[in-house]
């Protein structure tokens, strides 16, 4: 094959890239629209509260119910549903969870000198609301507790988590759902 021949192949082929680029880009714009939201989030009124617990508490105070209690708290005090003492009486199910994952450990030093290490840990809050019409888990959150020396420092972190992941369900539960036929309008 020539060099003008494969020059002219290589022209035929960029100038199909360029006409065709912006027609993907234009069809991944329309697959960007917004899922509809679950409408069971904004539509219930009824909310059972579930502790599903947690793995360890163990650098955080307040003991293995904080996160349930903290959440119980805050829905309480928002008064967008009714919280209720019995799952049947629910159409909604809240389950908290707390987990610290360990990630790893940060050694540094050696070489003759001291040695310190530092265990890595992702510590995390998770939402999740269950439809007990259907059982269908309709949603999950996850909040990430920044990591702290001290004490002091790591409950405030706590906090800020679970004020977020609060904030993330009044930003679904706020929000009606889009209108029949799947666009918003």
């Amino acid at each position: 094959m020539s060099k003008i021949m494969k020059r002219g192949i290589v022209f035929v082929a960029l100038a199909i890239a360029w006409v065709a680029v912006p027609n993907l880009r234009a069809q991944n714009k329309k697959e960007l629209l917004p899922a509809p939201l679950p409408t069971q989030i904004f539509t219930a009124r009824k909310v059972f509260v579930s502790n599903a617990g947690d793995d360890t508490l163990g650098d955080f105070s307040g003991g293995p119910d904080r996160a349930y209690n903290q959440l119980y708290t805050a829905l309480k005090g928002w008064g967008r549903y009714e919280l209720v003492s019995a799952p049947a009486d629910a159409e909604l199910v809240f389950e908290i969870s707390f987990a610290s994952r360990l990630l790893g450990e940060d050694i540094s030093g050696g070489g003759g000198t001291s040695v310190s290490n530092r265990t890595l840990r992702d510590a995390h809050l998770r939402l999740t609301i269950v439809d007990l019409k259907t059982r269908v888990l309709l949603w999950t959150y996850i909040e990430h507790v920044q990591p702290a020396l001290l004490q002091g420092n790591r409950d405030k972190n706590f906090d800020q988590a679970m004020a977020a992941l609060v904030n993330d369900v009044r930003n679904v539960a706020g929000q009606p759902g889009p209108a029949a036929g799947g666009a918003p309008k």
